[in-house]
């Protein structure tokens, strides 16, 4: 592709052409062959224009970047916003859209790495996943939706294989953190102590009260509708050994050691970190990459032979017991409305009513957005030796908790983890599975994604390991 001198030029390219300019649209050539290391498709959309700013600040990590959508005049407008104060970059805008495949088709074919931030994901997100595995070009996506990624690795996971096309779903805070911190801590359970069960519990900071984006909110609710062909159409997975006798987790449980209240959140991060355990018991290893260096096998091995398995949970936290109540009304409203087509309706027209405030169709403001952080808490219990483990209903005798804290959710710590992940698959890729429908902890776990997290904002904690009275 020709490289303009003018900052302030944009591309476009639809299906097999390139046009530079508006004034130059009549003397369009035939695209070139050469692909883009990685395209950014949803780049205009709440949480896309923040990855496309967090991936202007890697442009020299990678060779070519292309951004993609619909509207191209947006793009262009994105790109301006992203890069400001300073000028944008010349980086090319491809035209494409979600529901239509021959576009999506010639967008995969010049693309080694397409970052879908379209959702939701279960309404856009299929023909995407497609059409990359029909290209061969890896896919990544920020999705928390369970029923879209069940439903891709069941549709498209040996094919993935085939073609050589890697598609990792939920590489944002859905559910980076919870996975990252589930593997950082079970490796704190050196020698012969063993986890029994693992509660990670969510905490929310902010200045100011902050609003979430509709998407998340239309996420949920659609969840709901899909939960009953979910359970019914759900891979049945081997499952790991965990020694001792199964937890009787509640709905809602108070921890004093970091003063908090929680409450059950059925999030996808349970469900990936129970795919990652699976995948785990049937290849101890991990999964081999496609070219792998003996330093890198030997690391691979070193890594996934110190994880070890725990059941895992996720819960909603504060520290305020009324708050607690507020999660639980929401969750109410949208579990009953969400199975019936008019409370769907009511829910998606009227989201700051039914969530008291909580989300909205504009979404957070920049103020907002820079005052929030959160903290993620890993509280495991166990026991100190296999002896004990060996002992069916021995109460665990000891407990480990560590801490993954970051930005804001969905619009800083998200684009931090999805940048980071592509570049470990740009960089890295020789190193990584050659194909296949996985999770990141799966492809990303025995990388340096913790390192580099950890350098752009994200921390990893121990917080204290202590025995417990039996």
């Amino acid at each position: 592709m020709q490289k303009s001198k003018k900052l302030h030029e944009v591309y476009f390219c639809c299906s097999c052409e390139e046009v530079k300019s508006e004034k130059e649209k009549d003397m369009a050539v035939s695209a070139p062959t050469s692909k883009f290391d990685i395209v950014i498709l949803g780049a205009s959309g709440f949480t896309g224009k923040h990855v496309l700013r967090e991936a202007l600040k890697f442009l020299t990590n990678f060779n070519s970047i292309a951004i993609a959508g619909r509207d191209t005049s947006k793009l262009a407008q994105t790109l301006n916003w992203a890069a400001r104060p300073n000028p944008p970059p010349p980086i090319p805008i491809l035209a494409a859209d979600a529901a239509d495949a021959a576009s999506l088709r010639a967008l995969c074919d010049r693309a080694r790495i397409l970052l879908n931030c379209v959702g939701p994901f279960r309404r856009h997100g299929a023909p995407v996943v497609a059409a990359c595995v029909a290209a061969g070009c890896d896919y990544l996506d920020i999705t928390g939706e369970t029923e879209f990624m069940e439903r891709m690795e069941r549709e498209h996971h040996v094919q993935a294989v085939k073609n050589g096309a890697l598609v990792v779903s939920a590489c944002g805070f859905d559910s980076v953190p919870a996975e990252m911190g589930f593997l950082f801590h079970s490796r704190q359970w050196v020698g012969p102590a063993q986890p029994n069960r693992v509660e990670a519990y969510l905490g929310l900071e902010s200045e100011r009260r902050i609003v979430g984006n509709f998407g998340t909110f239309e996420s949920a609710v659609m969840a709901v509708k899909d939960l009953n062909e979910t359970e019914q159409r759900r891979v049945i997975r081997v499952k790991p050994k965990i020694p001792g006798p199964p937890p009787k987790g509640e709905i809602i449980e108070h921890q004093k050691k970091i003063g908090m209240w929680g409450v059950t959140l059925p999030s996808a991060d349970a469900t990936l970190v129970g795919r990652t355990l699976s995948t785990l018991t049937e290849s101890p290893d991990g999964v081999p990459g496609m070219n792998e260096s003996e330093e890198m096998v030997e690391k691979r091995k070193a890594f996934w032979s110190s994880v070890k398995p725990a059941h895992f949970g996720v819960k909603l936290g504060s520290k305020s017991l009324l708050h607690m109540f507020g999660f639980i009304m929401i969750g109410i409203l949208i579990g009953v409305l969400g199975r019936f087509s008019f409370g769907r309706w009511l829910l998606l027209k009227y989201p700051s009513i039914f969530s008291f405030g909580g989300f909205s169709k504009n979404g957070p403001s920049e103020e907002e957005i820079a005052s929030a952080s959160f903290k993620m808490w890993f509280i495991g219990d166990g026991f100190s030796s296999e002896r004990l483990a060996a002992e069916g209903k021995k109460k665990p005798d000891m407990e480990i908790i560590t801490r993954v804290m970051g930005p804001e959710m969905g619009y800083v710590s998200t684009p931090i983890i999805l940048i980071q992940c592509a570049l470990i698959l740009h960089s890295q890729r020789k190193n990584l599975p050659k194909g296949g429908v996985y999770t990141p902890g799966i492809v990303f776990g025995a990388t340096d994604l913790q390192e580099r997290l950890q350098q752009n904002g994200i921390s990893f904690h121990v917080i204290s390991k202590s025995s417990l009275s039996t």
